[in-house]
């Protein structure tokens, strides 16, 4: 449970599942509401993992692209059950929208 502990890492995991490789900012667009701080140690965390694997282009400016591994593509998999209980849930429940709340948002 270590590895997908954290409220980002199963949206990391999709979204590189859905979009293949993407650079930071383009993770950070796909991901509303995650900061800069949490995104950055969630992708290193996954790395170190080997969910994730990260590729830098010595160019400049500087580019980096992530993209899932075989093993993160085989938990993607694996996860892919509990999303279809979570959407019959909020089916079942009536849930049409979940609200999740950023950083700076109170409620």
């Amino acid at each position: 449970m270590d590895v997908v502990a954290g409220k980002w890492k199963s949206l990391i995991l999709w979204e590189l599942h859905h979009y293949g490789t993407r650079r930071f900012a383009e993770l950070r667009r796909g991901l509303p509401g995650v900061s800069e701080k949490m995104l950055i140690q969630h992708l290193r965390q996954m790395e170190e993992d080997g969910l994730v694997h990260r590729e830098v282009y010595r160019e400049v400016p500087p580019k980096v692209e992530y993209s899932l591994t075989e093993h993160g593509v085989s938990l993607n998999a694996a996860l892919s059950q509990l999303g279809e209980w979570g959407t019959e849930r909020m089916r079942r429940i009536g849930a049409e929208k979940v609200f999740v709340p950023d950083a700076g948002t109170k409620r």
